[in-house]
């Protein structure tokens, strides 16, 4: 599996803690190898992100993804409330 970063990702990864960075990393790594590996919970979503999915990076980090021809996506990361509120 090819992870490619959008820009606005890239914009919202930086302010991450060194933390999150770490435990990005950590399951970036995962999904790259198994992307429906349960820790994830890799899920489809709804409403404005019809045709999207998701992966838990930590209990409120979530990242927001389209699979395409190469491989995946990943368009946003974000604390749950920030992404869906």
């Amino acid at each position: 599996m090819i992870v490619h970063l959008h820009k606005n990702f890239k914009k919202h990864y930086k302010k991450l803690t060194e933390s999150q960075k770490r435990k990005f990393k950590d399951r970036r790594n995962l999904f790259i190898q198994d992307e429906f590996d349960p820790v994830l919970n890799n899920h489809a979503l709804k409403g404005k992100y019809l045709g999207y999915r998701s992966i838990n990076i930590t209990g409120d980090i979530r990242v927001i993804f389209k699979k395409d021809s190469e491989g995946a996506l990943f368009v946003a990361i974000d604390s749950h409330s920030n992404l869906y509120g």
